[in-house]
């Protein structure tokens, strides 16, 4: 019987943890959720240059050419998990016209981006193989 438990590791990220991890076993494997697509085109966003709350959802529509549309409930509740993962930070702003503040990817931010571009690389390779060697 397989078991598939799901935890939240310390950074607060959803771990689903496999068959020996869910009994206890030592020969546990983890493997961390995939990014939710808000997040990805945040970090995407970022790492081109830093970016204010407004300057983001304008990006994001952009890059997705208008297939993503951030409310600002979900792209302020990405930011704000993503400031406490420490995937991103808080950059110096010249502009004291307003409050605004300006955004940056971590290194830690692109090394999460880095995985999560190799995983989705993997996605593709095989769906191509797949699609490619099916016939109609």
């Amino acid at each position: 019987m397989r078991h598939v438990v799901q935890r939240t590791n310390r950074a607060g990220r959803v771990v689903v943890v496999n068959n020996a991890a869910a009994t206890g076993s030592s020969k546990s494997e983890a493997r961390i959720k995939p990014l939710g697509e808000p997040v990805l085109w945040i970090l995407l966003s970022l790492a081109e240059e830093p970016r204010h709350g407004y300057g983001l959802m304008k990006n994001v529509e952009t890059l997705s050419d208008g297939r993503v549309r951030l409310s600002t409930g979900t792209m302020y509740g990405a930011l704000r998990r993503l400031l406490e993962d420490g995937w991103i930070d808080h950059a110096k702003t010249t502009d004291a016209s307003r409050d605004k503040q300006l955004y940056r990817l971590t290194p830690a931010g692109l090394a999460a981006l880095r995985r999560e571009m190799d995983h989705l690389s993997l996605w593709t390779r095989v769906a191509a193989a797949r699609v490619k060697a099916r016939t109609v």
